[in-house]
């Protein structure tokens, strides 16, 4: 088989005679690992060579691919952007894999860093885009046996495309974009990848107790591609039926990997970082509820986050609709759905795990309580993130949002004392100014998990303006570029009256014409100010206090305009 790899000029959806073609005829090896081909395959079968729809590349990855063309080295396009192509969805990021060593991808490109032990080189661009300031590059490589169910005991470079493709972890995966002799893409795909695209599926490359043994978060992530795969992560189809989590995928795990996943779910690593951003992936997606329900269908949530299964089957008082398993879902669903960032999405899932824990019948109520599970919850979301070695910056700030997810709030003045402005500041403070924003979200999930039709309503717009109104920097002297020192020094006064009647004055005019807010123009303004008569001084300064009153009442308006309050 004769391929070409790299990017020529004769992709007509780039930029017009951008490069010189260049062809670079490589011979790939003939297969020689039968044993391993019959146990990925169940039979004898060649590196397939297929045309098909040119598959758009960015121009970075595109220069990237054109070096290595140039210097006569091999280099294919690798794993999920490939994959993701084929299914029709623009690639999230971009993976390259070469026969280049990594000394040899760093003399290639001199802007890079290698920090690993897997071999991947990062190359630095000039991209804009953020997805595409750093290209990652990795040999091919070969890996031994994994003693820690996650890092290989030895990674080998120097070995072919096949064998590269046979360590990866799903058949989906394990597809390469080359190019043939004419400058044509081509894939490479020696373990039928397409035909599960095609046939929704996701099996594991060769012996999938192997796959799954060599890397723990793997298990995770079999069970995050049989619900997110089905589902465009830039918006679309999403479910549409009652339960925000009934609707499937369509996507199914191969028999022999199901049973895999289904017999090794007990051996998962929660220490390893790669479990927890498979778990991110996962609640940060608009299928997060679909995503958690695959977790606990297979057996994985009992060993990742057993204190969420105590709300299976646990129901609320009058207020809910819903067992607290399903408020937890609802709430992330809505959350994830939003766009909310991730520790709002974990505090949305986790807000009310501590209510199995103080569940209590209420005699007076004839009703189920549940005092203090905020503080509960709390706790317990500690313990779980730290588990799963979340950064304490995100322990720290879920924590907050779980324990003050219970605030109370009042502005109608028929149903008892309204919320006062110290209440709303002692909220502020102790969730922090930093948080109040997010609080206010998970507030906002927590009503969307309950079923409610309207989730914002007239309370949380008028904490709203509050919040923002208390936050808002008030129209002052302090906003002026001199200060009473500044006067004292230019016109060798003492402190006095004056020096009040003075910075009024100036800040009547930067009021009028915020330009003139210039240090150097204001102490040369003062010494003209300062030849007006006191009189005239209290005149300018009444008139810049009358002048702030009706700004602030003014700001105040366009606050409640914005939130639709009163």
């Amino acid at each position: 088989m004769i391929c070409a790899v790299g990017v020529g000029a004769r992709f007509d959806y780039l930029q017009q005679n951008m490069y010189d073609e260049i062809e670079l005829r490589c011979d790939f090896m003939n297969i020689e690992h039968e044993n391993h081909r019959e146990n990925c395959m169940g039979k004898d079968h060649n590196f397939p060579e297929d045309k098909f729809e040119k598959m758009e590349i960015p121009k970075e990855i595109e220069d990237v691919l054109t070096v290595f063309q140039k210097n006569g080295v091999e280099a294919h396009l690798v794993g999920g952007c490939v994959r993701d192509y084929l299914l029709g969805k623009k690639p999230a990021d971009w993976d390259i894999a070469t026969s280049a060593t990594p000394e040899e991808i760093q003399k290639l490109f001199p802007r890079n860093f290698y920090a690993n032990e897997f071999g991947t080189v990062t190359v630095l661009t000039d991209s804009e885009d953020l997805t595409l300031k750093q290209i990652e590059i990795t040999p091919y490589r070969a890996e031994t046996t994994y003693s820690d169910q996650r890092h290989p005991d030895e990674v080998k470079f120097g070995v072919s495309l096949e064998e590269d493709l046979a360590r990866r972890d799903f058949t989906i995966n394990a597809i390469a974009m080359g190019f043939d002799e004419s400058g044509q893409q081509v894939i490479v795909d020696p373990f039928d990848g397409r035909a599960d695209l095609n046939k929704k599926l996701i099996r594991a490359v060769g012996v999938p107790e192997e796959r799954f043994g060599e890397d723990t978060s793997r298990l995770i992530r079999a069970a995050r591609f049989k619900v997110q795969l089905g589902f465009s992560a830039q918006g679309g189809p999403q479910p549409q039926a009652d339960e925000p989590w009934a609707q499937a995928s369509g996507w199914e795990i191969e028999e022999k990997t199901e049973q895999a996943l289904l017999k090794l779910a007990h051996t998962i690593d929660i220490s390893k970082g790669a479990v927890r951003k498979e778990f991110l992936k996962m609640i940060n997606d608009k299928n997060a509820t679909q995503a958690m329900e695959a977790l606990r269908e297979y057996g994985l949530m009992k060993y990742i986050i057993p204190e969420l299964l105590e709300g299976v089957g646990v129901e609320q008082n009058g207020h809910h609709a819903f067992t607290v398993w399903e408020h937890n879902l609802r709430s992330l669903d809505y959350a994830a759905s939003q766009g909310y960032s991730e520790e709002v999405c974990l505090a949305a899932l986790f807000h009310d795990i501590g209510k199995p824990k103080t569940k209590r019948f209420s005699a007076e109520t004839k009703d189920w309580t549940f005092y203090g599970h905020n503080t509960i919850g709390e706790r317990m979301a500690i313990n779980i993130l730290r588990r799963l070695k979340f950064p304490s910056q995100s322990i720290d700030k879920v924590a907050k949002l779980i324990y003050y997810h219970m605030f109370v709030y009042n502005s109608n003045p028929e149903l008892g004392d309204v919320t006062t402005d110290k209440a709303i500041r002692r909220l502020i403070n102790g969730v922090g100014v930093e948080n109040i924003w997010d609080l206010i979200n998970l507030r906002l999930a927590d009503r969307a998990g309950s079923g409610v039709k309207k989730i914002e309503k007239f309370d949380n717009r008028h904490i709203k303006f509050r919040i923002e109104n208390l936050l808002r920097d008030p129209i002052s002297l302090k906003q002026l570029a001199i200060n009473g020192e500044d006067v004292m020094e230019t016109l060798k006064i003492k402190p006095g009256p004056k020096v009040g009647w003075l910075l009024n004055a100036l800040f009547q005019e930067v009021l009028d014409d915020p330009k003139k807010n210039d240090k150097e123009y204001l102490k040369d303004r003062l010494v003209e100010l300062n030849n007006l008569s006191d009189e005239k001084l209290k005149d300018l300064a009444s008139a810049a206090k009358q002048e702030v009153g009706l700004l602030e009442e003014q700001s105040e308006e366009r606050l409640k305009g914005k939130y639709f309050v009163r």
